[in-house]
């Protein structure tokens, strides 16, 4: 075991709060990141649960963000030319208006939802894979529609109440989990249901087309290949991909960046300030254990190396505590219903960016061992 960790481990409370501090930090930025990464994912979740292997957009599409989901209906013919195509249906949405109907004490709940139509045959390309067979069957009725359970508060339902869509009533069949809605409820129907409410017409403008294939290893390779059919009519994407794609877009929205970039920007100044002072306090404590080092011959080079070993040991401990403080967050926000996600492209930077904080913390702390000299032991 080394110098460095026997140190850490001997004169803990020296440096817990060095951790304690690293640990914040890491926490400040990875629950901003994670809550805007879940709200994108919420947004996402009907492509992240669809049979679906490819999505084809606009071709100026970037995401599903700045796409404007209308396209003309008669490339949904032209995809069935690739022969790994199963099947292509357009993914349907429309706008309305919802209201309750408030019971004893409860408060009248109005707003305007985003309508998701789902096709109810058996494995068809619109109808998320997670829906259960009572849901599906619910579907069936008319107007009978889903609603998932983070959204039923905030509309003022629950299984089995009434509500309006436009002014026309509904019944709330079945309540789904896993689409959690942060902005705009998101209310699933039948197509037939969708007609009958008149919040969906059939015109010759669709949206994101959705495509099912043979062999979805293969997604990468049909997308690219439908690309080069389309001629620059519509861009295809893997699902994996829009899906990552979307959410980093939604980490790039003018409002979002200038909040995750203070974040970031004021994470790393307490990290960076608190640790180095904690680290300068611990070695000027030991100053004379270094003293003693130099006095048997150790050079000043070792000496640094020590330091900067111990600086990176509170940067992994540290790593490891923020680690413990996300999932802690992760559950509470997982209670009241607030999506958070955590993929690698987040959870890295983060990580490395610990460790940075941590090494210079370290490096900043070099100076006081100028102060280790073997003459000071006399005295």
């Amino acid at each position: 075991m080394s110098l460095a960790l026997l140190t850490l481990l001997y004169e803990w409370r020296r440096y817990v709060t060095a951790i304690v501090a690293l640990a914040v930090s890491g926490l400040l930025v990875l629950s901003m990141v994670g809550m805007f990464v879940g709200m994108g994912k919420s947004n996402t979740a009907t492509v992240d649960h669809s049979p679906a292997e490819v999505m084809i957009l606009s071709p100026q599409s970037e995401s599903l963000y700045n796409n404007g989901f209308s396209q003309p209906r008669r490339l949904i013919p032209m995809v069935y030319n690739h022969p790994q195509v199963l099947e292509a249906q357009s993914f349907d949405t429309g706008w309305a208006s919802w209201a309750n109907f408030p019971k004893a004490g409860q408060h009248s709940k109005s707003e305007g939802v985003l309508i998701a139509i789902v096709d109810l045959v058996e494995g068809s390309v619109t109808l998320p894979t997670d829906f259960s067979a009572e849901a599906v069957d619910a579907l069936k009725a008319p107007y009978s529609v889903l609603v998932d359970k983070s959204a039923l508060a905030r509309l003022g339902v629950k299984k089995g109440d009434a509500a309006k869509i436009n002014g026309r009533r509904v019944q709330v069949s079945e309540i789904i989990e896993g689409y959690p809605a942060l902005f705009n409820c998101t209310i699933y129907m039948s197509r037939r249901t969708a007609e009958l409410l008149q919040v969906f017409r059939e015109g010759n403008r669709v949206g994101a087309i959705m495509v099912k294939i043979r062999d979805p290893q293969l997604a990468r390779q049909v997308a690219a290949e439908i690309n080069a059919m389309g001629g620059g009519q519509y861009r295809a994407w893997t699902r994996e991909t829009l899906s990552e794609r979307s959410q980093i877009a939604l980490l790039k929205e003018g409002g979002i960046s200038i909040i995750l970039g203070f974040s970031v920007v004021v994470s790393t100044f307490i990290g960076v300030v608190i640790t180095w002072q904690i680290l300068q306090g611990a070695i000027t404590a030991s100053i004379k254990e270094f003293a003693g080092l130099r006095a048997l011959g150790v050079p000043m080079s070792s000496l640094r190396l020590i330091v900067m070993e111990l600086s990176l040991w509170v940067g992994i401990l540290g790593l490891g505590l923020a680690g413990v403080f996300t999932g802690l967050v992760w559950c509470l926000a997982g209670w009241i219903n607030v999506p958070m996600s955590f993929p690698s492209y987040v959870t890295l930077p983060v990580g490395v960016g610990l460790l940075l904080i941590a090494a210079v913390s370290g490096f900043f702390s070099l100076g006081v061992l100028n102060k280790a000299q073997p003459a000071d032991l006399l005295r």
